[in-house]
């Protein structure tokens, strides 16, 4: 074998081990992440979310759905759950239609007195969403549950969740939506400009 042959063979390989890395990664990229990125949720913001429920879950401590929402979906307000509808007022879009991203604001009912949020992660068809939201069931996140919107006038005011498979139970009231990349929020954030660092020579004191 030559020198020249010799080379070629050991830098091809490794390139070739990578590009086959990579293929079988994009070839069984997680369903989660795939709907995530398409639907053009921010991953690190989700994984975050998720992270943050996994390090409260080994802790024994509570998860709840506005933390959950908050670190999710970007839109940064607090307090109960209730509350999120009045204090987007001015702050963000709000609306009946939903879209990926949007945080879907649950009424106050005796059942759920502190209201609800979870998070459109797809938008199946004009009458049903998936939602990533914690707490539903008690100290769990659930991710990708189907949302039925079954109101009188097709506006999104009544839902039911699939919380058992193939299984939607209860009406609840629903207030409607907030958009988190709305011009209203004064407070939004602008993406950083990208910060490409380069490894330099030591230089002689």
């Amino acid at each position: 074998m030559s020198v020249k042959h010799a080379l070629a063979t050991k830098i091809g390989i490794p390139f070739l081990f990578v590009g086959m890395l990579f293929a079988a990664g994009c070839a069984r990229a997680p369903a989660e992440l795939q709907t995530i990125s398409s639907a053009g949720i921010n991953p690190d913001l989700h994984a975050m979310a998720i992270q943050e429920v996994r390090v409260l879950q080994s802790k024994g401590a509570r998860v709840w759905c506005v933390p959950f929402a908050r670190n999710a979906s970007g839109v940064k307000i607090r307090g109960n759950a209730n509350t999120w509808w009045n204090q987007a007022n001015g702050q963000y879009a709000r609306g009946k239609k939903p879209s990926v991203g949007a945080v879907m604001a649950f009424k106050a009912t005796n059942r759920n007195p502190m209201g609800h949020v979870a998070v459109v992660s797809k938008v199946i068809s004009p009458r049903e969403v998936l939602v990533d939201h914690a707490n539903w069931k008690r100290n769990k996140i659930s991710l990708h549950m189907s949302v039925i919107d079954v109101s009188a006038g097709n506006d999104w005011s009544d839902v039911r969740l699939e919380s058992q498979s193939d299984t939607y139970g209860s009406v609840y009231p629903i207030n409607g939506f907030i958009y988190p990349d709305s011009t209203l929020h004064r407070t939004a954030p602008v993406a950083p400009k990208p910060v490409f660092a380069f490894l330099s020579a030591p230089t002689k004191s």
